[in-house]
């Protein structure tokens, strides 16, 4: 009895089958990841939404007319702007965060780079100890750093002075100019530092002619974080800095007890601006992607 068409199992049936489901698992593979890439697009615009939100609120803020702070503005003006510009109180207030900001700078990378050469001469057990103890200062709330630091230098009649509020600032972009160059060390190789030294370079002369300009990316990605930092640092700093040594945030956090005028939209768009401006130099001078790799 010959077999119904029906009930037929041949190889040429099973693979004509098979040969009719590919196609459509294939369609519906590709609907499920272009579904996917769309839902992973949606959520990370929404991120990027939430936070760029704040900030261009504060931007808006700061260009109403009104003294009172609203959402859309009634009007658009520049007079805060000129306040900020013609007010003394700020700008003494600038011109402390710049001095705190280079000094930082200063301070922070150079004991960064230190600190990474050394431990890139130690062993392995050694350099993760070193390592932990150098980003220690992170993980310490900024209050407890603050009142420590304000018993400290009190001692020493170092108290509301820029050195006091460069060591608070420090204490925090240190470990992390210290990381970034310690990134930039793990590609140098070290065997080109030790024959500059075997041709009588002094280890001075062989860290400017060598090591610098091949790890200068990391330095500088070191110098903007450690400016950054200071720039925008106000726990410890509030502590440790006087009425003469006070920091654009000190000053706007003070201002914010008193009243919330367009003053400090000002002050806040300002800051966005100066750490855009910082981040861009950064990009173009060492490179965008080696910038994002640095840090």
């Amino acid at each position: 009895m010959s077999e119904s068409p029906e009930t037929r199992t041949d190889g040429a049936g099973g693979a004509a089958a098979s040969d009719g489901r590919a196609p459509t698992e294939q369609r519906s593979r590709r609907r499920r990841f272009r579904a996917g890439s769309w839902l992973l697009r949606a959520g990370i615009g929404g991120v990027f939404a939430f936070l760029l939100a704040p900030v261009v609120v504060v931007a808006i803020t700061s260009i109403g007319e009104s003294a009172v702070l609203s959402v859309p503005p009634s009007g658009f003006s520049l007079r805060w702007y000129e306040a900020f510009a013609r007010s003394e109180r700020w700008q003494e207030a600038t011109v402390n965060s710049l001095i705190a900001g280079i000094g930082t700078t200063v301070v922070a990378t150079g004991i960064g780079t230190a600190a990474a050469l050394g431990v890139s001469n130690l062993g392995r057990r050694s350099e993760a100890a070193v390592t932990g103890l150098t980003v220690l200062p992170l993980l310490v709330p900024g209050v407890v750093l603050g009142s420590s630091l304000l018993v400290l230098l009190g001692e020493f009649g170092f108290q509301q002075t820029y050195p006091a509020v460069i060591a608070a600032h420090s204490l925090w972009a240190t470990p992390l100019a210290f990381s970034v160059v310690r990134a930039s060390l793990s590609r140098f190789d070290p065997q080109l530092r030790e024959a500059a030294l075997d041709l009588g370079a002094s280890p001075a002369r062989a860290f400017l002619e060598v090591v610098a300009p091949n790890i200068r990316s990391g330095l500088l990605a070191a110098a903007l974080i450690a400016f950054i930092v200071s720039l925008q640092e106000f726990v410890m700093t509030l502590f440790v800095a006087g009425p003469n040594t006070r920091t654009v945030p000190v000053l706007a956090w003070t201002s914010v007890r008193d009243s919330l005028d367009p003053l400090i939209s000002v002050v806040s768009t300002l800051f966005v601006a100066v750490v855009v401006l910082v981040t861009l130099v950064g990009a173009v001078t060492i490179g965008l992607e080696r910038l994002a790799t640095e840090t």
